[in-house]
């Protein structure tokens, strides 16, 4: 009986040191109550201490959702340490930062954006709406992103239930193609090179629900301001005690607030589960029909006239994606678990994008020239276009482009907890091949400009421009991407206090480029690299624990980025590709460490966490604009780059309040002097370049972001809510040499309340940007004259900011029934 008591609080005063408390089983139709860190709790079954002695290992059997039995059962708290759906690493012994996101967090946003949770709940995440469009955000982390823009450099990884969703041609992460209401819980993991290419941040590692963590049935509306009219229901039921299946459908229209900014989704995902004894299988699929308006920065001198305003339209991109994902995971053994995935999956873009053109007329009004009035502008026959248009039409381009891969792969792991010489200890091992073929076109179509911007086609479309002349024409181009990871961590407890964790990972990519038009783009590129990690943790006392780790993870470069990477051939990033000479991976060397505790206080539980890091980017790859040529330019390495900071969050949790107030800091800055092409006013004018010398910070990275919120219930019924965002001012892309004013900081305050009607309905609503403050997350400069300003008389445009608004002051309201 000691000894079980013994290993009953060794268990407790893991979990309480991190912060975490026990949770009660979920009731039907309510996603499970969670700890302080926010991470779903597993059952574990303890095995008789003394025949654990003499058999096996001491370890605890970990069951998500297990039914209830006669073995001794209490909830622990873990955390991932690898791409694999099985179980964790309790949280105590893991040594970087935590950072989770639960269900109930995502759903209290009222948003079918779950980056909205992670902006909201996480201290170092900042969301900057580049394409304009609150569905299409980027999720920037510690100066690293990951974004869905074609052409901007990933350096997060994301997985859902295991499987990595950075697409295969870019690296871009489709925020929208994740079904929200699905979600079980969302972690960052930071300090880990098992999640593979792309973690030079870390890694975005999302878990959906299942039938057997999920049971019951949900149905929730939504409606508000400018049209939005949303809705998602999910239902969950374990039929018996082997078989569970989980669904979730979710529409959204939005008109949205900008011109020609509507937004509509439409996502199902589905789950179905098998469970035997300690075996666990599962087959999930998904299906998106996303589309999506207003993709693109606006000069400020439109927005100073209207807050709604787009410039050169059209701009859509529709998003396609089906998936199918096969799971399974066996304990072969009281300390082997083994664990296998299959998954295939079908993703398809396309992108109508307006555009200014280098296309106008010749000396000869009756041709078309390309950049001045000589060079002849070709069309698909090779032959120079005529000029369809009426004398001193303005030009615009309609460039189209699409995206359609296919992915499949594999992926094996093993865990093994047996005892090393006498001390606790947790191995995986594991492997994985990812394979990826896309088929990549583009076109660009000349057409007239309006006055309001649009750009109307003319069924002539351009194609290749002479040699002499750095464009290229309509783009086909073939991909084929093979990814190989090998991958080992062990955690060994040196003490009851004292974890050690080592490890590494191999990665081996190889990349085929296949022009379907030519020979220009062929080209086959081979990276390889391994990434080792080493860390620890001391629980100081059963409420502070400390923790301090050093990594290492690379990113290859993307399909894309190698066939637009010579800078005297420089392409329309996202449309059309011309080079294919070799760039080098980008290797980051990280290091962090922190506090974290908890302790219970009179009105609840106390937990924070504190710590810093240091990440060192080698060979970065950014995208370096043209001059001249609205769109162009290419891709290259450019040195080191480093990324450092301090976050820091207090949180409390009870039954009546949940407050948590967080402050990041990011220091992101060159570290090797360079020349970029830029449409700064502070560019060189005999060469259009700036100097970027060692210490200047890199652009759209705002230095200080402080969150507050927080959650009281006011009554057993009704509960009222509201927090607070504050992010510093930014350097505006373009502005590498820092010499422009930043843009401008902002704070942004948001409401919300619930009302429990009956034990089945609740009511709901929320103010979103409460004093209706009007700012921008994301700038950069653009081509002041490649069009005129239409609102000032044609004259030319004298502020050389193109911003990203923000949505003004919005209004919800919802009703949530469960069953």
């Amino acid at each position: 009986m000691g000894k079980r008591l013994r290993f009953k609080r060794r268990l407790l005063m893991a979990s309480v040191s991190t912060g975490l408390v026990f949770a009660s089983p979920a009731e039907a139709a309510q996603d499970e109550e969670t700890n302080v860190q926010n991470l779903p709790p597993v059952e574990v079954a303890a095995p008789p201490p003394s025949a654990a002695r003499r058999i096996a290992p001491a370890r605890p059997v970990a069951r998500v959702g297990a039914p209830s039995s006669a073995s001794p059962r209490t909830r622990m708290y873990v955390y991932p340490t690898s791409p694999g759906t099985g179980r964790g690493l309790d949280v105590d012994k893991v040594p970087s930062a935590i950072n989770a996101v639960d269900a109930n967090q995502i759903r209290r946003t009222g948003s079918l954006n779950v980056t909205d949770a992670l902006r909201d709940n996480i201290a170092g995440v900042n969301i900057s709406e580049v394409t304009g469009n609150p569905f299409t955000p980027d999720v920037e982390f510690r100066g690293f992103v990951a974004s869905p823009v074609t052409g901007t450099p990933q350096g997060l990884a994301v997985y859902q239930n295991g499987v990595r969703i950075n697409e295969a041609f870019s690296d871009a992460v489709n925020w929208d193609l994740i079904p929200t209401a699905a979600i079980r819980s969302v972690t960052l993991v930071t300090n880990n090179p098992a999640f593979g290419l792309n973690a030079l941040g870390g890694a975005i590692n999302v878990q959906m629900k299942d039938g057997f963590t999920y049971q019951g049935a949900e149905l929730d509306v939504m409606g508000g301001s400018f049209g939005r009219i949303q809705g998602s229901a999910q239902w969950g039921k374990q039929v018996d005690r082997n078989y569970a299946v989980y669904g979730a459908l979710e529409g959204l229209h939005d008109n949205g607030f900008r011109n020609f900014s509507q937004s509509d989704v439409r996502r199902f995902y589905g789950d179905v589960g098998y469970k035997a004894g300690d075996s666990e299988f599962h087959a999930n699929m998904g299906v998106a029909k996303n589309d999506f308006g207003a993709s693109a920065t606006v000069p400020a001198e439109l927005l100073d006239k209207y807050w709604g305003a787009t410039y050169t339209t059209p701009q859509t991109t529709s998003n396609r994606v089906g998936y199918l994902n096969l799971t399974g995971k066996v304990d072969a053994t009281p300390t082997w678990t083994l664990e296998g995935a299959a998954h295939v999956r079908r993703f398809e873009q396309k992108i109508v994008d307006g555009n200014p053109t280098d296309v106008q007329e010749c000396v000869d009004p009756a041709l078309l020239c390309f950049d001045d009035d000589t060079t002849p502008a070709n069309g698909l026959n090779g032959m120079q276009l005529a000029n369809p248009f009426a004398p001193g039409t303005i030009l615009g381009e309609i460039d189209r482009g699409s995206i359609r891969s296919t992915s499949f792969g594999v992926s094996g792991q093993a865990t093994n907890t047996d005892q090393l010489f006498g001390h606790d200890n947790r191995f995986v091992m594991g492997a994985t091949y990812d394979a990826s073929v896309t088929r990549y076109n583009a076109t660009a179509e000349i057409g007239s400009m309006g006055e309001n911007y649009v750009v109307s086609g003319s069924g002539v479309f351009l194609g290749a421009t002479p040699t002499a002349d750095p464009v290229a024409g309509p783009v086909s181009l073939r991909t084929v991407n093979q990814y190989n990871g090998l991958y080992a961590m062990d955690t060994f407890n040196v003490t009851d206090a004292f974890a050690i964790t080592g490890g590494g990972r191999f990665n081996a990519a190889r990349i085929t480029l296949e022009d379907q038009l030519g020979t220009a783009l062929n080209g086959d590129h081979t990276y390889t690299r391994f990434n080792p990690m080493i860390g620890g943790t001391y629980r100081i006392t059963p409420g502070l624990t400390a923790y301090a780790g050093y990594s290492e993870a690379n990113r290859v470069p993307t399909p894309l980025e190698l066939g637009c990477a010579d800078p005297a051939r420089p392409c329309l990033i996202a449309a059309f590709l011309v080079a294919d000479p070799p760039l080098k991976q980008v290797v980051s060397k990280t290091v962090e460490a922190g506090f974290r505790g908890t302790k219970e206080l009179n009105i609840g539980t106390l937990g924070w966490k504190v710590g810093g890091f240091r990440a060192t980017n080698y060979d970065d790859i950014v995208a370096v604009p043209v001059v001249g040529r609205t769109g162009f330019g290419y891709f290259t390495n450019v040195g080191r780059t480093r990324r450092q900071g301090l976050e820091a969050e207090v949180n409390i949790k009870s039954p009546t309040l949940q407050f948590q107030a967080s402050y990041a800091f990011v220091d992101a800055r060159y570290l090797d002097p360079l020349e970029l092409g830029s449409e700064s006013p502070f560019a060189d004018p005999a060469t259009d370049t700036i100097q970027v010398r060692p210490g200047n910070q890199i652009p759209a990275i705002p230095r200080h972001r402080v969150k507050v919120g927080v959650d009281y219930a006011v009554t057993d019924v009704w509960k009222v809510g509201g927090n607070a965002l504050f992010v510093s001012s930014q350097y505006l892309v373009g502005d590498e040499s820092n010499q422009f004013a930043k843009l401008p900081s902002y704070t942004v305050f948001n409401l919300h309340t619930s009302y429990q009607v009956t034990k089945n309905i609740q009511l709901y609503g929320r103010v979103d940007n409460v004093f209706d403050k009007r700012y921008a997350t994301y700038g950069q400069f653009f081509d002041r004259e490649a069009l005129p300003n239409f609102t000032n008389g044609g004259a030319e445009f004298t502020d050389p900011r193109s911003l990203s608004p923000a949505r003004p002051r919005a209004f919800y309201a919802g009703m949530r029934v469960t069953f």
